[in-house]
Formats: C-alpha cells, sequence, structure tokens
C-alpha cells in the first residue's frame, strides 16, 4: 500500500476559526497528542503573524519529538527568516512558504504579474532551502489557478529545491472529479514530480474538503492537510478523522494507508474541543456523540443480530469505549484507575485522588456514569491550573416572583470569604458574587452550556469567555448543578488571567 502523510494543522489554519485562539501552553498540549496519535506533520503556526505565534513554533519545535514540525511563511525573506529561527531547534523541521497563484489573487490582492509570482515563488524555496532540506511550497488558490501556470510554478519550485508542493482548495471551490482530475494532470505534466511529494489542503466551504482531499489521493496526492474536528477558516477544513478513517474502512478500494493511530482520534478531538471551546456537533461523523447511536427499532434489531448491519466501523477503533455505562457510586478506586487506564489516562497519585473524589461526588448526583462523564472530570484535572481562586459553596434562591440571589464562599489567596449578591437570574447573581470577591473586572463575551450525557441527572459542561485588560481566555467547569459548574468555568477562566497576570 501506499502510504499517505498526514499533515495537521489544527494548531495554524485551525486555530483562524473564529474564536478558537490558543495560548502556548494549550497549543503545547495538542501539539504532544498530535504525537501520540500519530500525525506526520505538526504545523505549529504562522511565526511571523505574533510574538504568540513565534513562541508557539518555537516551544513546540523544542520539546514536541516525534513529528516533523512546521512554521508557515509568505515568501517574504523576512517570513521565511522568523520560521527558520522557531523552528532551529526542532528534531525535524519544515519551512511551508506560500504565494497566491490564482488570477483573481494576482490581480485584486497581490497586484503582481504571474513572472512576478513565478519569480517569488522560486527565491522563497531557495531562501528556506538554506536553512533545511525539507521545504513546502503553497500555491495559493490553486484550484482556481490557470493549470498550465500552475504546472509551470510546480516544476520551477522542485527545481529550486522544494520537497512538497501544495495544490490548496483555498476556498472550497472544486469538486471531486475535477479536483481528482487536477492532480492527474500536475502527475502528468510536470516532469519533476517525481521529486516532491503533492499535497492537497481543502476548505469546507461546499461541504466536500474531505470529498476532495480522497478524490486527490486517488489522483496521486502522497500528503492530506487537514485538522481535528476539521476546524478552520470560514466553514473550516478537510476532517483528519473524516479522512483517515475513509482509507481504513475503504482499504481495498484506496489501496493506501495511513501512521496515524486511530485508537487516538477520540481523545484528540476531546481535547481540541474543549481547549477551543468548539463544541462538536452530535452527528459529526467518527466522533459526534451520535456517531455510534442506534434509536430506531429496525436498527437496533439488526444491530443486535449482527453490529456490521449498522456499523461499518467500530467504535473502539476510534478510541471510543464500546461500553458506556462502566462504574457508579459502589466503585472503588482500584475500578476507578482501570478505567481511566482503558480510556489513555495515566494520572499521579495526587490527580488520581482528586480525580476519584470528584468522580464519588457525582456518582452520590446521579445513577449512571457514562465514559463522557469520566474525561470530563479527568480532562479537568490534567489541565489543571493553579488557583488563586478556589470555590468552597455556593447556594442560589431563584424562581418565579423571587428575585435570584447568591451567596458564594470563595477561597482568595487561602483566606475563605462570603458574598451574597442579586442579580438578573441566578447565574448572573453569581458571577456578580465572584466578580465582587475577585475584585476583577472582566467581560463575559461568551458562555456555552451543554449536557456531558442524556438524562435530567447528566453532567453539565459550561465553557466561558472572559475579557479583562486586553486579555481573553476560556474556562470550563462541569457538575450536575449547571449553576455550579458555571461558577467552576468563570473562577477558571478568572485564575487564568490571574496566573498570566503573575508572569
Amino acid at each position: 500500500m501506499r502510504l499517505i502523510k498526514i499533515f495537521d494543522t489544527t494548531l495554524r489554519d485551525g486555530e483562524q476559526s473564529p474564536g478558537a485562539s490558543m495560548n502556548v501552553e494549550e497549543k503545547l498540549q495538542v501539539a504532544r497528542q498530535l504525537v501520540k496519535l500519530g500525525v506526520d506533520v505538526i504545523e505549529a503556526g504562522f511565526p511571523i503573524a505574533s510574538v504568540g505565534d513565534f513562541e508557539a513554533v518555537r516551544k513546540i519545535a523544542n520539546e514536541v519529538k516525534g513529528a516533523t514540525i512546521a512554521g508557515l511563511c509568505r515568501t517574504r525573506f523576512a517570513d521565511i527568516d522568523r520560521a527558520a529561527e522557531a523552528l532551529k531547534s526542532a528534531e525535524s523541521g519544515r519551512i511551508h512558504t506560500f504565494i497566491a497563484t490564482s488570477d483573481i489573487h494576482l490581480q485584486y490582492k497581490l497586484k503582481m504579474s504571474r513572472e512576478d509570482v513565478l519569480e517569488a515563488a522560486v527565491n522563497a524555496v531557495k531562501r528556506a532551502k538554506q536553512y533545511t532540506d525539507d521545504v513546502e511550497f503553497s500555491a495559493e488558490d490553486a484550484t482556481r489557478s490557470d493549470p498550465d501556470f500552475l504546472a509551470k510554478i510546480t516544476e520551477e519550485v522542485i527545481k529550486a529545491g522544494a520537497t512538497t508542493v501544495n495544490i490548496p482548495d483555498t476556498v472550497g471551490y472544486t469538486v471531486p472529479q475535477e479536483f481528482e482530475e487536477l492532480i492527474r494532470l500536475l502527475m502528468n505534466r510536470v516532469p519533476n514530480v517525481d521529486k516532491a511529494v503533492i499535497s492537497v489542503h481543502c476548505h469546507n466551504d461546499l461541504g466536500l474538503s474531505v470529498a476532495n482531499s480522497l478524490a486527490a489521493i486517488i489522483g496521486g496526492a502522497g500528503q492530506v492537510e487537514c485538522t481535528i474536528n476539521g476546524i478552520g477558516e470560514r466553514a473550516g477544513n478537510a476532517s483528519i478523522e473524516e479522512i483517515v478513517m475513509a482509507l481504513k474502512t475503504r482499504p481495498k478500494f484506496f489501496n493506501v494507508d495511513t501512521r496515524i493511530k486511530t485508537q487516538e482520534i477520540y481523545k484528540t478531538s476531546r481535547l481540541v474541543s474543549k481547549i477551543t471551546g468548539i463544541v462538536v456537533q452530535p452527528n459529526k461523523a467518527i466522533v459526534g456523540a451520535n456517531a455510534f447511536a442506534h434509536e430506531a427499532g429496525i436498527h437496533q434489531d439488526g444491530f443486535l443480530k449482527e453490529r456490521s448491519t449498522y456499523e461499518i466501523m467500530q467504535p473502539e477503533d476510534v478510541g471510543i469505549p464500546q461500553s458506556k455505562l462502566v462504574l457508579g457510586k459502589h466503585s472503588g478506586r482500584h475500578a476507578f484507575k482501570m478505567r481511566l487506564q482503558d480510556l489513555g489516562y495515566e494520572l499521579d497519585e495526587a490527580e488520581l485522588n482528586r480525580a476519584f473524589d470528584k468522580f464519588k461526588h457525582l456518582a452520590d448526583q446521579k445513577k449512571c456514569i457514562f465514559d463522557e462523564d469520566i474525561e470530563t472530570l479527568v480532562s479537568e484535572e490534567v489541565a489543571k491550573i493553579p488557583e488563586v481562586y478556589t470555590l468552597e459553596g455556593l447556594s442560589i434562591s431563584s424562581g418565579m416572583g423571587v428575585t435570584p440571589t447568591a451567596t458564594v464562599k470563595l477561597s482568595v489567596n487561602d483566606q475563605i470569604h462570603e458574598k451574597t449578591e442579586h442579580g438578573d437570574g441566578p447565574v448572573d447573581a453569581v458571577y456578580r458574587a465572584i466578580v465582587s470577591l475577585t475584585g476583577t473586572k472582566s467581560n463575559l463575551l461568551k458562555f456555552d452550556v451543554k449536557g456531558i450525557t442524556g438524562g435530567t441527572d447528566a453532567l453539565g459542561e459550561v465553557v466561558v469567555q472572559i475579557e479583562e485588560s486586553g486579555r481573553t481566555v476560556r474556562g470550563a467547569g462541569a457538575d450536575t448543578d449547571i449553576i455550579v459548574a458555571a461558577a467552576r468555568a468563570y473562577i477558571n477562566a478568572l485564575n487564568k488571567i490571574a496566573i498570566r497576570k503573575m508572569k
């Protein structure tokens, strides 16, 4: 089988989703999980875009081993030099340079001729080649470019030293048959194409990013660029989990393989969703909450008789446990620890004790504990940050004809304080009390709430986004009491701001 390289751009293109910005430590956490997933290339950011992006690429290049780390740059020498500086400590580094090749972009955006673009592309690749042998060139808006010019620039950048040439569907314009034909044209027309890997990077504006990526593989592409959960600019990018599982499920049709450890897919999806605050839709292929759920009677009957009647994949293949109900209030610490190991979590003794205490508290509140509940509790513990503020107690009074009132007890720098406030609703009252106790002046930008599992006793998860003094952070909290979850989320965000102020 031909081996397809998986180029993950969650940390660069995926981060361009509105509201999905990640800080350095969050990017580092995702990068380490991407190595566990088995991606070949991690595009860690756009080094010249900001000091934060440079630092993220530099830190990932320095600390993350087991995958090639790429930095994006325009064809400007300053961009390339900056990317090289960020990548210099990488075990394996790649400079990824790009310029648009469509006449639309040349006329309206770049104000350049085709000859100027060709010269800039060649010079950029040569410049990048001075720093590393691994150079990728992208022809932005390739699918709306003149095929002859696209073939010409592909040939010339390979001559200049590019080892990967990316053919992006930047605006999600193409369709599968057309894209396959374009890749075949390049494979047949570019004389030195055997000296480089042809890559594709598809956007989802027409909902065809995965289909176009798969068509390109059929046409001869050797690398696909994609993101976890399909996040990215506008309608997003091609989804890594959908591409990989399509190839795995239909091996005889595609006759290709990847290095992806598919059992890590679900955990990676959950991590990216939690960090970015972008919720995975329930009917999302592969990783959605309903991806392996059967409700219709006919489906249930067929599934119980023979699994393959209604499942073309097994949930275990992507890291989703087959059994949902596994633990309850009578479970002991050893059983809890074993279940965590089954789910892929390794906690130290202190983390295990704190997670187990949370689990026992939850088990007293609801009858059924699902794997999703456990993962939510544990992900909070694994990503735990130092606490300046700790929620010690909370009570509310609310209802029809009653002014919502909240009394919050908070530990602030290890001293217990209590405050009662009124509000427009219970959450508003709680947040007013927290603000009064902490003396903070933050603005609530976003408030999202969801049930981790079904049922009235489900564990609820709240994700907030707040801004203070130009700093924007996310906070997350979970509890069977959604008001408590809201308080935990807000306090989690305030702790992040407090820690940043200390640095």
